[in-house]
């Protein structure tokens, strides 16, 4: 168990849920009367992201070989990214030992429109800095990618036969910085207080390779644009802004 402090609320409200949802879904369709064809999980590139050697500059570009080190999340406390790595990884096990035909789909920061009443924790990080609430943050260079192209990807890996293992689901990258930049310009009514800590996007190693899901048939993933206009759009359209 990861000792991020606060963590029996931590492994009961997030870790035990991910991991032991995931192996519900999976240990039902082993025992399902009809055979299961498929499962597509979501994962995410939280899975992935983060390592020692991304920090020390010893990769450049990450693709669906590469998982996220437990004890790398233990020591900077990032507890989704070590209940996403480690749900993923029991997922693997069990479909192996259950001959389960498993595609899992790693999205990266989802952006677009709302699907649900209330944003999402990632939505609503967008609002807070559109609105100037969100006070200081770091300026971290993020993997961004449209709601719609997360779809896609889990439809492409249900339907294709040619899809398996995991499917990294990930477009543009940009500094918050950039973000605010596009956004001010465009929609210059709203503050935009841009609190970076620093103007530079942090140094580590954020490239994704996605070349495996674009053998597959996937089309280009939509530009940071059209995710942040769907994404603001969403917003006033619900009342948020």
């Amino acid at each position: 168990m990861p000792k991020f402090g606060y963590v029996e609320i931590l492994q009961k409200t997030l870790i035990d849920p991910c991991i032991k949802g995931t192996l519900n879904v999976l240990r039902s369709c082993a025992k399902a009367s009809s055979p299961v064809k498929r499962v597509v999980l979501t994962s995410s590139c939280s899975a992935i992201l983060y390592r020692f050697d991304v920090q020390k500059q010893q990769t450049s570009s990450l693709n669906e070989s590469h998982w996220s080190d437990p004890d790398y999340c233990t020591r900077y406390n990032l507890c989704y990214a070590y209940a996403k790595t480690t749900g993923e990884k029991e997922a693997w096990r069990v479909a192996k030992e259950s001959g389960i035909d498993l595609v899992a789909v790693s999205p990266s920061f989802v952006v677009g429109p709302l699907l649900a009443p209330q944003p999402t924790s990632t939505l609503q990080l967008i609002l807070s800095i559109v609105k100037g609430t969100r006070g200081e943050y770091p300026n971290t260079t993020i993997r961004f990618v449209h709601i719609d192209d997360v779809i896609a990807a889990h439809i492409l890996a249900m339907e294709e036969s040619k899809a398996s293992g995991r499917l990294v689901c990930s477009g543009s990258v940009a500094p918050w910085t950039q973000i605010i930049e596009l956004l001010r310009a465009k929609y210059p009514s709203y503050p935009f207080e841009n609190k970076c800590s620093s103007q530079e996007g942090d140094n580590n190693a954020h490239s994704m390779d996605t070349s495996k899901i674009h053998q597959l048939g996937f089309p280009e993933f939509k530009s940071l644009p059209q995710m942040f206009d769907d994404c603001i759009k969403s917003f006033q359209d619900k009342g948020f802004l």
